[in-house]
C-alpha cells in the first residue's frame, strides 16, 4: 500500500526539527517518522503544473428521478424545521487503514448516491421561506456540502490522501454532484454557517434534527449550535433526532420502482456468485479452510457485478451449519455433510439481496438430509402463503412455526404437543429455529431497522414491500435432546419477497431451492468447471 500523506504531516513538514536525536516526540506526530517527503517550494511548483485535465464524465443519475419525491415527504414531516443528513466519514480498520467507504443509508436514500463519492458529505433540507419558491408549495430546499475536487490545479491534488486526485484519481466535486443528484450543492466550509442561520428557542426560529449515528462530527457541531442558540441539553435533542432517525427508516419500507429494479439486480447478481460457488465446490472438498475458498469464489463475483458483498458471507459447513451467524469460515467442507450458504450481493445504487441455500455436498441429499430439508421448505412456502396484503410479519411468523413445531413432533422431537409448543407459554419448538423468519430488505440487509415495533411487527403488509421469508432448522452438535444422527445439521432457505396487488412474489425464483432442482443446479455448475 502507499504511504499516505496526512494533515499531520503536513504540519510536520512545516516544523524547524531543531531537537536533538531521541527529544521527546509528541505520539500523534511519530506516523510522520516511516518516510521523507519533498517539501520544497521548486517541488510544489513542479507538483501543480504540466498536468493534463481529468475530467469526469458526469451524467444525472436514475435515482435522481426519485430522490424528489422522497424529499417532499421528508419535508413535509418536518415543516419549518432543518434537517441534517451526514454521508458519514470512512471508519478507521487499525493504525492508519480505513474500511472502505459506504455513506450512511438513509443518505444514500435520499441523494441516490450509492458506492463511495463523497465520504463526509452532508445533506441539508433547509426550511423554506414564504415566497423563496413561488407557488411550488416545497416546504425545504435541499443542499449537499461536499469537498470540492482537489484536481491538478491545487496543492492538495497530491498531498490529501482522503480528496487529492494524485492519491484517489478524479472525483465528482461540487460541479458533478449536482449533475448527478439534481441538488444544489456547496462547499463543506460552508456547513456550519449554513446550521446555524436562524436558528433559536423563539417562535418562528429554526429547530435543527440530525442523524446522529451517521457522523459524530456532524452531530457534535449540531449539538454546539444548538447549545449557543439556547437550547438546553438532556433529551429534547436526542429525542428529535430519533424521531427524524425513525421516519426515514419508515419511509424507505414502500420501494418506488427504482429501488424494484435495483433489488431485482442484486438477486440477479446474488445468483451468479452461488453459481461460481458450486463452479468451486468439487476441487475444495477436504481442503483446509475450504469454507473460506467459497467465500472468495462468492465474493469476487460482488466485487466484480455491485459494490461489494451487502453483509459478511456466511458458508458454514456440517457443524458449523447450525451457528447462525457463523462467520468465520475456517472450516473444511467435507463430503457427505449440508453445506448453509448465506449472502448477497450490494449492487453499487446499495440495494443489497439476501438469500441462503443449503446444499448436499456431494450433490445428492441424503434420506435424512432431504427429510429435514424439505420441512424448511414447507415452512417457508407456508410463509409464503400467509403474506397477503393486510397480513402482517407475525402472520408469516406464525405460519412458519406452526410447520416447524409440527414436524419436530412427528418426529419425536419436541417433548410436547404442537398447541402447547406454539402457546406464548410454551416455545419449545425455538430451541431449533430462535431466530425470526422474515425482515425488510432494501439498503439494508435488515432494512427499516429504526421502525417502531408498532410499524414493523404489527403493521400490514402493503404493495411495494420487500421482505425475506428465511425459515430454519438449527441442530447443534452438543444437543443432546437429539437424536444422534440428527446432530451437527443445519437447514437455512431464505428467499426476497416483493409485495404486489396481487400477492407476494418470488423476486429470487430463479435461483432453485426445490430439491431435483438443487442437484440438477449443482451438477450443471461443477460440468460447467469441468
Amino acid at each position: 500500500m502507499s504511504e499516505v500523506i496526512t494533515q499531520q504531516d503536513r504540519e510536520y513538514e512545516s516544523m524547524e526539527h531543531a531537537s536533538a536525536p531521541g527529544a521527546s516526540q509528541p505520539m500523534q506526530d511519530r506516523v510522520n517518522n516511516r518516510s521523507l517527503r519533498p517539501n520544497s517550494p521548486t517541488f510544489k511548483k513542479f507538483m501543480t503544473t504540466g498536468w493534463d485535465n481529468q475530467e469526469p464524465d458526469i451524467q444525472p443519475l436514475e435515482s435522481s428521478r426519485y430522490t424528489g419525491e422522497r424529499l417532499r415527504r421528508l419535508g413535509e414531516r418536518f415543516p419549518g424545521e432543518r434537517i441534517v443528513i451526514p454521508a458519514g466519514q470512512p471508519k478507521v480498520r487499525n493504525n492508519d487503514c480505513d474500511y472502505a467507504f459506504r455513506p450512511d443509508s438513509a443518505f444514500s436514500y435520499y441523494t441516490g448516491l450509492g458506492q463511495d463519492y463523497e465520504a463526509g458529505a452532508v445533506l441539508v433540507l433547509d426550511p423554506a421561506v414564504q415566497g423563496d419558491d413561488g407557488d411550488s408549495g416545497a416546504t425545504h430546499t435541499p443542499m449537499l456540502f461536499v469537498a470540492p475536487r482537489a484536481d491538478n490545479s491545487t496543492e492538495d491534488y497530491y498531498r490529501d490522501p482522503h480528496y487529492g486526485e494524485y492519491w484517489v484519481g478524479p472525483r465528482a466535486g461540487l460541479r458533478e454532484l449536482e449533475r448527478m443528484t439534481g441538488i444544489e450543492t456547496h462547499d463543506i466550509s460552508q456547513l456550519p454557517d449554513s446550521l446555524g442561520k436562524d436558528v433559536g428557542t423563539e417562535s418562528g426560529a429554526v429547530r435543527l434534527r440530525v442523524i446522529r449515528e451517521a457522523d459524530p462530527s456532524v452531530t457534535s457541531l449540531v449539538e454546539g449550535i444548538r447549545s449557543s442558540h439556547g437550547f438546553d441539553g438532556g433529551d429534547d435533542g436526542t429525542q428529535a433526532d430519533d424521531a427524524l432517525h425513525e421516519f426515514a427508516s419508515e419511509a424507505r419500507m414502500v420501494k418506488d420502482s427504482f429501488e424494484i429494479r435495483e433489488m431485482r439486480k442484486a438477486v440477479s447478481a446474488t445468483k451468479r456468485g452461488f453459481d461460481r460457488i458450486l463452479e468451486d465446490l468439487p476441487a475444495v472438498i477436504g481442503r483446509p479452510r475450504s469454507e473460506r475458498m467459497l467465500e472468495g469464489a462468492f465474493n469476487s463475483v460482488a466485487r466484480e457485478l455491485g459494490n461489494e458483498v451487502g453483509y459478511d458471507t456466511i458458508v458454514a459447513s456440517g457443524r458449523h451449519a447450525p451457528i447462525l451467524h457463523w462467520m468465520r469460515n475456517t472450516g473444511v467442507v467435507e463430503d457427505g455433510e449440508m453445506l448453509l450458504i448465506d449472502a448477497g450481493v450490494e449492487v453499487e445504487s446499495l440495494y443489497t439481496a439476501d438469500i441462503t441455500r443449503t446444499f448436499p455436498v456431494g450433490g445428492r441429499f441424503t434420506p435424512l438430509q432431504r427429510k429435514l430439508y424439505q420441512a424448511v421448505l414447507d415452512s417457508q412456502q407456508a410463509g409464503f402463503e400467509a403474506a397477503r396484503p393486510g397480513a402482517t410479519y407475525s402472520d408469516i411468523h406464525h405460519a412458519c412455526m406452526r410447520v416447524i413445531a409440527t414436524r419436530l413432533h412427528d418426529w419425536g422431537v419436541l417433548p410436547v404437543d404442537v398447541e402447547e409448543s406454539l402457546s406464548p407459554d410454551g416455545q419449545q419448538h425455538r430451541r431449533w429455529l430462535a431466530c425470526g423468519v422474515a425482515h425488510h430488505l432494501g439498503l439494508d440487509v435488515h432494512d427499516c431497522a429504526q421502525a417502531r415495533y408498532e410499524s414493523y411487527q404489527e403493521a400490514k403488509i402493503t404493495p411495494g414491500m420487500i421482505f425475506t421469508i428465511e425459515p430454519g432448522l438449527y441442530f447443534a452438535q452438543n444437543d443432546l435432546l437429539l437424536p444422534p444422527q440428527m446432530r451437527g445439521i443445519g437447514i437455512r432457505i431464505e428467499d426476497d419477497v416483493l409485495m404486489t396487488e396481487n400477492g407476494p412474489q418470488w423476486i429470487s425464483s430463479g435461483i432453485p431451492k426445490q430439491i431435483d432442482e438443487v442437484e440438477q443446479w449443482m451438477d450443471e455448475r461443477a460440468r460447467a468447471k469441468a
